[in-house]
């Protein structure tokens, strides 16, 4: 494409070396240049792209996208104030804006997003559409699915995802957004039919400053919505419901607790198995065809378990109504649901259970214990990964929500770890973050069993675990390659296993079977 096409769609400041010139190809690290690329610098938080412009012009980049100028090089230069907003717009004008031929629904939520953007999916694949899918787990598409670097995939990555699934005839997207992504322009100009907010609570304070800012990026989502968008919003939270009167979308709202809204849930029976409930449609509203849905009720069962999966099931299928899903589809589709990895994932369940799960923030650790204790069992022995990287603030209030179920839960020991060898250098546990979560467990005298490595925390457990037992696997990145070591462990404990049997778990699983990322992440 030609450079002077392709910079109609930014606001260039100032330029210096100006000149008619082909691109081929966009990047913004040096290592991904190529002759012909224009190369976008980009500040990070810990790098910046501007250090490494000298490197992409040896390997062939043509010109340079810069919010400074760079004097001792001599391919043209075009000035912006922002070289992630440059990014986003370059992307999708180099690649034709190929999320325009895609219905897409983009979810976000301080909890559940994941699980909500997998119930989406199968209820997609349910109604026989050819689904893709972007979350914190993977990238899938067609027979493809490769683990994610990020919640959302930088701006041109992400673009480059939906040109390949144009390619492979995919129709419909459902698509996880993070508040870094949308504060760090990663979904500008991206064309999203469906939008959703679930719930707000604090998180990653740490990355965006303040509650408020933290909160203002997740809203962006739903106040950037056009007329030519829909808005769905869970009206039982307050920061989610009065996002209805800031948006141009078109708003369906939903609610339990909160019975006003478009739908609501009614005769809620939670199990140890999952839930069943009667969803009505209380008050009109349009379907993206134009059509109207009428008042209307129908009967849900879910296989996951937890107050909070209703909410989730909710919004999943929300969006199926208003996307044109009959309502006999959505059940099935979402019966058939099975759960997402890493989210109160039952790995093994013989003579005792192993629970795999995230347990990222105060709010998703509350709502898997208080799953937790539906069930039925003897002892409880908790591995718990510090998360790295997340701040101090972070990691107190984690410890403290633990700290408060410790007595409830009756646990004398905590098994703790910083998993030092299976996390990527982005995500280590730094020493004031270890500090606060033994200072705020260690008030409650529970026992703290401390190893910094994930190997021996995971074999302390089987050590002490007897039938009847649970082991709970959590925390963030530093438990994703738990489930593979733990189940090869008992593997190797009781060859008398079926082995294929045991292993299932990690038949289609993406989060830690690759470890060979993390040697990548250390160069």
């Amino acid at each position: 494409m030609d450079l002077s096409l392709l910079l109609e769609a930014i606001e260039v400041e100032k330029s210096r070396n100006q000149k008619s010139i082909e691109i081929d190809k966009i990047a913004y690290h040096s290592s991904s240049c190529l002759p012909g690329t224009l190369f976008v610098c980009v500040k990070g938080y810990e790098t910046d792209g501007h250090d490494y412009a000298a490197e992409a012009v040896d390997k062939g980049a043509v010109a340079l996208i810069v919010e400074r100028f760079l004097p001792d090089l001599a391919v043209p230069q075009f000035l912006v104030k922002n070289g992630r907003e440059a990014l986003a717009a370059l992307s999708a004008r180099y690649y034709q804006y190929p999320s325009r031929d895609l219905f897409l629904v983009g979810i976000t939520a301080t909890n559940g997003k994941t699980t909500t953007t997998y119930m989406t999916q199968a209820i997609f694949e349910e109604n026989n559409w050819a689904t893709g899918l972007v979350g914190t787990v993977m990238v899938k598409y067609a027979d493809k699915a490769e683990p994610s670097k990020l919640t959302t995939p930088e701006s041109l990555d992400l673009q480059e995802y939906f040109v390949k699934m144009n390619e492979n005839h995919i129709t419909h997207v459902s698509m996880e957004v993070s508040s870094s992504a949308l504060e760090l322009n990663r979904v500008n100009n991206v064309a999203f039919n469906i939008v959703a907010l679930n719930n707000v609570s604090p998180d990653h304070i740490d990355l965006h400053g303040s509650f408020e800012e933290y909160y203002n990026a997740k809203a962006s989502l739903i106040r950037d919505a056009g007329a030519d968008q829909f808005a769905v919003l869970n009206l039982d939270n307050r920061y989610s419901a009065d996002l209805q009167t800031q948006t141009a979308a078109r708003v369906v709202t939903y609610g339990i607790e909160d019975q006003s809204g478009n739908i609501v849930v009614t005769n809620l029976n939670l199990t140890p198995q999952g839930a069943d409930f009667t969803v009505e449609i209380r008050e009109p509203f349009q379907m993206v065809s134009g059509e109207v849905i009428e008042p209307v009720s129908f009967p849900v069962s879910i296989s996951v378990v937890g107050y909070h999966s209703v909410y989730n099931a909710l919004v999943a299928i929300t969006i199926g109504l208003i996307s044109g899903v009959p309502i006999e589809t959505i059940q099935k589709g979402i019966e058939r649901f099975k759960g997402v990895e890493r989210r109160f994932q039952i790995i093994y369940n013989k003579e005792f259970k192993i629970i795999d799960d995230y347990f990222v923030n105060k709010e998703n650790i509350e709502a898997t214990l208080e799953t937790l204790n539906q069930l039925e069992y003897n002892d409880l022995h908790l591995v718990y990964a510090v998360r790295g990287n997340r701040g101090i603030q972070v990691n107190r209030e984690n410890a403290q929500t633990l700290a408060e179920w410790i007595p409830r839960l009756g646990l004398e020991k905590i098994i703790l770890t910083i998993s030092e060898s299976h996390m990527k250098n982005k995500d280590k546990v730094l020493d004031e973050e270890l500090k606060v979560v033994r200072e705020e467990l260690e008030k409650t005298g529970v026992a703290i069993d401390y190893y910094k490595e994930m190997p021996p925390a995971l074999d302390a457990s089987l050590k002490d675990v007897k039938a009847g037992d649970v082991i709970l696997l959590t925390g963030g990145k530093g438990m994703d390659f738990g489930a593979k070591y733990i189940l090869n462990k008992i593997l190797e404990q009781r060859p008398d296993l079926d082995e294929a049997d045991v292993l299932s778990p990690l038949k289609n699983r993406v989060a830690g079977m690759d470890e060979s990322i993390l040697e990548r992440s250390k160069k």
